[in-house]
């Protein structure tokens, strides 16, 4: 039981009796009805990688266990696992418990380990031990426990946590472990128990569907400011792939290269990976960009990715071609204007603004009339949609795509 009060550090060894491969270096503590407690345990002589620790998780988490609610994990996260790492892979928390306690507490905990040479059991020589004069033969002094190598390991644990805590600060729990562990056991049941706290109503899911120049950028940018979802651009996340060099990337820079529109099925795996990411099950997501038409959304029902309201901003060809074709930018300070909304005051500076080549009434008036060509059987598809005038004031299109989200949806009778 006193694990938990120094749960990142380095735990004896124990069985492996859970399937795992010997080289794995995983021992599982306890398995019970809704909770998985593991810990990794990396050779003395050099730490388990990273990549490794990841794929022994995700391999222990797809196991077939009777609905696996909690998982404990000892050791993992001070050597350096960091976020995006894990997100990259799928293998999500639903929020971080750090449990913490003075060094010298640690310490003296840690030297006062013993482990069953037979069983591999691990008693304590205050907390935790046996009662049985022959378990206590079996007993001997676990390796590295040693002032001097705990003192070793916390040093690293304190270098490492100022990433952890800038990686998983927003679902961060922190828990005084220098009490009885019964207290240290409710408040992380009671924090694990309630879903983390978000300025909306629900668990946001929001699709913003309309032609180019609607204003899906610029109310997604408005619930995110208001609300703290995530805003999830299809076109941002393509650019992002490529300039990252990922796998995916490498697949969709070609079509980029080519200018072709990027194959679906990149398109949602892309996706898929996005939204399955730790933030945005917790906070949240607004989604735009993405579909485009009725095959897309129904890539999006067959990757389980439902959103929960629907919005499509619909605006005339001709508020669109005056929001479009009239923006450009600076480039030598690469402020953005608008020849009818935001005029530049300064000579000097008109003379040098450039129009985008996608700008070009010609260029726009293909993608809208694509739109335009596609859009009722997108609308069909998504029976539960609103449907908002997007030509009026931004911050009257906020308001009306708001009131939608907080309060409950209609009932159909």
């Amino acid at each position: 039981t006193d694990h938990l009060a120094a749960a990142w550090m380095l735990p004896p060894p124990l069985p492996n009796r859970n399937g795992f491969p010997e080289d794995h270096s995983v021992a599982v503590n306890a398995e019970r009805e809704n909770a998985l407690v593991f810990s990794t345990q990396p050779p003395s002589s050099s730490a388990l990688p990273t990549t490794r620790i990841i794929i022994i998780i995700r391999t222990f988490l797809c196991r077939p266990l009777p609905k696996p609610r909690a998982c404990w994990s000892h050791d993992l996260l001070p050597e350096g696992c960091c976020k995006d790492k894990m997100e990259r892979r799928k293998t999500l928390e639903d929020g971080l418990v750090v449990l913490h306690a003075p060094d010298m507490v640690l310490i003296e905990r840690n030297l006062g380990k013993r482990v069953d040479v037979v069983t591999g059991e691990v008693y304590h020589t205050t907390f935790d031990w046996p009662s049985d004069e022959s378990v206590c033969l079996n007993l001997e002094v676990p390796p590295d426990i040693s002032e001097v190598a705990t003192s070793r390991r916390l040093l690293k644990y304190h270098q490492n946590y100022p990433g952890i805590l800038q990686s998983f600060g927003k679902v961060m729990k922190l828990v005084n472990a220098d009490q009885p562990c019964a207290d240290v056991f409710s408040q992380v049941l009671t924090h694990v128990q309630f879903p983390p706290w978000t300025p909306a109503p629900f668990s946001p899911r929001i699709l913003l569907c309309g032609p180019p120049g609607s204003g899906k950028s610029l109310q997604a940018a408005l619930l995110v400011q208001k609300y703290g979802v995530i805003n999830v651009c299809c076109g941002q996340l393509l650019k992002e792939a490529v300039a990252d060099e990922t796998k995916l990337g490498e697949l969709i820079k070609p079509y980029f290269d080519n200018g072709r529109p990027v194959a679906d099925n990149i398109v949602m795996k892309l996706l898929s990976q996005r939204l399955n990411q730790l933030d945005c099950h917790i906070r949240g997501w607004v989604l735009h960009g993405f579909p485009r038409d009725q095959d897309q959304a129904k890539l999006m029902r067959q990757a389980e990715i439902h959103p929960n309201r629907v919005f499509f901003l619909n605006v005339t060809t001709q508020t669109i071609l005056e929001r479009l074709c009239y923006r450009t930018l600076d480039p030598v300070t690469g402020e953005r204007y608008h020849t009818l909304y935001k005029p530049s005051a300064l000579k000097e500076t008109n003379d040098r603004l450039l129009m985008h080549p996608r700008d070009v009434e010609e260029t726009v008036m293909l993608k809208v009339e694509a739109y335009f060509r596609l859009s009722s059987s997108l609308e069909s598809f998504f029976e539960e949609a609103f449907f908002i005038n997007g030509d009026q004031d931004p911050q009257t299109v906020f308001e009306y795509i708001e009131s939608y989200i907080v309060n409950p949806l209609p009932t159909k009778y």
